[in-house]
């Protein structure tokens, strides 16, 4: 087999593999395009955070580290398959929500990360913000005493 037929081979198979996972979450959409996106992201920004500027919360010492990447890694996997069980559910119910809203949440839940990411790079976060994100993570409610 020559090397166009084995590009040729490699494509078909990467194409059905594609469409039957895209087919297994619901079909393709902006949805699931922007959490694939976030998720990218915020990997992304982990790295840098730990990587260059030392100062992940993942780490003792704030470093990069294997096995706290790959844990980030199995987080992001698990996300997938709870968005595959609520497509699935929509399947049996005749609805969209469950996956939509499942996407929603950790689209959600991402950005918020990413935003403590550029906090600890140095980028200045904007104070309704890191309240917002402190009040989410469990931290001061609104009205509770100084």
């Amino acid at each position: 087999m020559d090397t166009a037929g084995i590009k040729t081979a490699i494509l078909t198979a990467l194409g059905i593999l594609g469409g039957f996972l895209s087919n297994l979450f619901g079909g393709w959409s902006a949805s699931l395009t922007t959490l694939l996106i976030v998720m990218g992201m915020d990997y992304l920004s982990g790295l840098i955070v730990a990587g260059i500027f030392h100062r992940s919360d993942k780490t003792a010492d704030g470093t990069l580290k294997s096995g706290a990447g790959w844990k980030g890694l199995c987080r992001k996997g698990m996300m997938l398959l709870v968005v595959l069980v609520g497509a699935r559910l929509d399947l049996i119910m005749g609805t969209s929500i469950v996956r939509d809203g499942v996407i929603i949440a950790f689209v959600a839940n991402e950005c918020i990360s990413i935003i403590e990411n550029a906090g600890l790079m140095g980028i200045p976060i904007p104070a309704v913000i890191a309240k917002a994100i402190s009040v989410l993570n469990g931290g001061d409610r609104p009205g509770d005493a100084d």
